[in-house]
């Protein structure tokens, strides 16, 4: 490769990302500590391109509702405190620059480099409250 291209993507099975990225998301929720009501949809595949190159990652979005503010508050304070011991480095912590500044966690898996974005949306607009949450994969080229 000459210089100023990035590494080629990596060759992955989908069944195993896919696998990687739900059992990292059960985690997530597992870190949370509060029970509420969970969105169903499970993790599936789609397009991505990374410093131009076509490849392909696994999403997980899911939601956590059906709680008070204060106990969405308690789960979102304990998953902050337990990414770093399940190994995730937390490389924002802070608003998400809406209107509402709803609180933000964006972090990087560091064994598997999955990513993960957390909002807790406060409903202070009139909508329901709840956790948002995102687990995806890097992207990769597929090897099935």
């Amino acid at each position: 490769m000459g210089k100023g291209i990035g590494k080629s993507l990596p060759v992955r099975s989908s069944s195993t990302v896919e696998g990687e990225v739900s059992s990292l998301s059960s985690r997530v929720l597992d870190m949370f500590k509060v029970k509420g009501k969970v969105t169903e949809p499970g993790p599936y595949t789609s397009s991505c391109t990374d410093s131009g190159q076509k490849g392909v990652w696994v999403r997980h979005p899911w939601s956590m509702y059906g709680i008070d503010n204060s106990k969405l508050g308690e789960g979102f304070s304990n998953l902050k405190k337990s990414l770093p011991g399940d190994g995730w480095k937390i490389v924002k912590d802070g608003d998400d620059g809406s209107r509402n500044k709803n609180p933000e966690i964006l972090a990087v898996h560091q064994e598997t480099n999955s990513q993960l974005e957390v909002r807790w949306l406060k409903g202070i607009d009139g909508n329901t409250p709840l956790l948002d949450v995102t687990v995806y994969s890097q992207c990769f080229q597929k090897a099935d």
